[in-house]
């Protein structure tokens, strides 16, 4: 079938799109993928909903703001995928099926007698109803509730795409978004997969906090600081390092109190670096070395992030366009992916990528 994929990242930058033709299993063709930045109203609102979500107790009402924000999404994914479509010669007939993950507001793992928490906002009835396609969405919640981390849910999908490319394991797949998560691919084919820690998420919030800009654009900050090792450490010591997979991550679960000290230059080398050790202990405790390591998301852009990586870690490191991958179109072809899946009722969490007892599917489906 024919799927169009979104995905719209913690960094609150741009609604991403994919075409895969899918069962689910195989790849049968990449169609187009591209993107639309986020208008400012919706990621204001998506802004709001985040911080509405931070002081959200356990067991109360959610906000209200969740399904103002939720509505605004599927507006804001309507409008850029009319845009995609009629760049790209298409029509909504031409797709038999939408995979929307939605915008993720608040993401807590769980803990010793406490599920674990994630929202995803985004209406996906009134997308179907708008777009006249079956929606397939809320990849997340059935794993969390079934004592899973939720997180993350694209390892499937990597196996697939490595076995697309012909690549052969072990090899292993790192996304850097808001979180960088990795997966591993083993020699025979199992995958093993969790958060390792930031991605970009922390740098994007110092160079905001500090009024230098969204993000530090291909590293120009970064390039001209020195790691300060003291604060690295520091860093290092948080408790989910400690914690064995599977595990994931909230893009604010790490504070940059520690860095305060420090001038944006050395803070930005320092955050860059601690995301790369972060890769490095995934290494470690996976106590396997691949042959290589494929990074997707848009932390590949980062020069800084990928000169830490190829220093820091033991096997080669390559960008997605390497393999002929669309680096950016990644998750969104994942959640293409997912959705197929979802329609199948096949498992899209598995014991060693979530931490649930057996493989799960997961998802829903609202139609038109």
């Amino acid at each position: 079938m024919r799927v169009l994929g979104f995905m719209t990242g913690t960094s609150l930058d741009a609604v991403d799109m994919a075409v895969l033709e899918t069962d689910g299993e195989t790849i049968a063709a990449f169609g187009p993928a591209g993107e639309r930045k986020l208008s400012e109203p919706t990621r204001d609102i998506m802004l709001a909903a985040t911080q509405a979500a931070s002081k959200w107790p356990r067991g109360a009402p959610e906000p209200a703001i969740f399904a103002e924000a939720a509505r605004a999404g599927a507006q804001e994914h309507f409008a850029a995928a009319e845009e995609f479509l009629a760049r790209h010669d298409l029509k909504w007939s031409d797709i038999e099926l939408i995979g929307m993950h939605g915008q993720t507001v608040l993401h807590e793992r769980p803990k010793a007698g406490a599920a674990g928490r994630t929202v995803q906002l985004g209406d996906a009835g009134l997308l179907a109803r708008k777009a006249g396609v079956p929606v397939a969405y809320d990849f997340r919640t059935a794993d969390v509730a079934a004592g899973g981390e939720g997180a993350p849910l694209a390892p499937i999908y990597h196996l697939a795409r490595a076995r697309a490319s012909g690549l052969a394991p072990p090899l292993a797949v790192l996304n850097i978004g808001g979180v960088a998560n990795i997966t591993f691919i083993r020699g025979d084919g199992e995958i093993a997969a969790f958060d390792t820690g930031p991605g970009n998420g922390m740098i994007d919030l110092l160079v905001q906090g500090r009024g230098a800009g969204r993000f530090d654009d291909q590293g120009r900050y970064a390039s001209v600081g020195r790691v300060d090792e003291s604060v690295l450490r520091g860093l290092l010591g948080h408790s989910y390092f400690q914690a064995p997979p599977p595990k994931s991550l909230d893009r604010y679960d790490f504070p940059l109190e520690p860095l305060e000290s420090l001038e944006l230059e050395d803070a930005a080398a320092t955050l860059v670096a601690f995301t790369a050790e972060g890769v490095r202990l995934a290494f470690e405790t996976m106590r396997e070395t691949p042959t290589e390591l494929i990074v997707a998301g848009g932390g590949r852009h980062n020069p800084e992030i990928m000169k830490a990586l190829k220093a820091r870690l033991p096997c080669p490191v390559s960008a997605a366009e390497d393999h002929g991958w669309r680096g950016d179109a990644i998750e969104a072809e994942a959640f293409a992916y997912l959705a197929a899946r979802t329609a199948r009722r096949l498992p899209i969490s598995f014991p060693k990528t979530t931490g649930v007892a057996k493989p799960m599917t997961g998802g829903k489906i609202v139609r038109p």
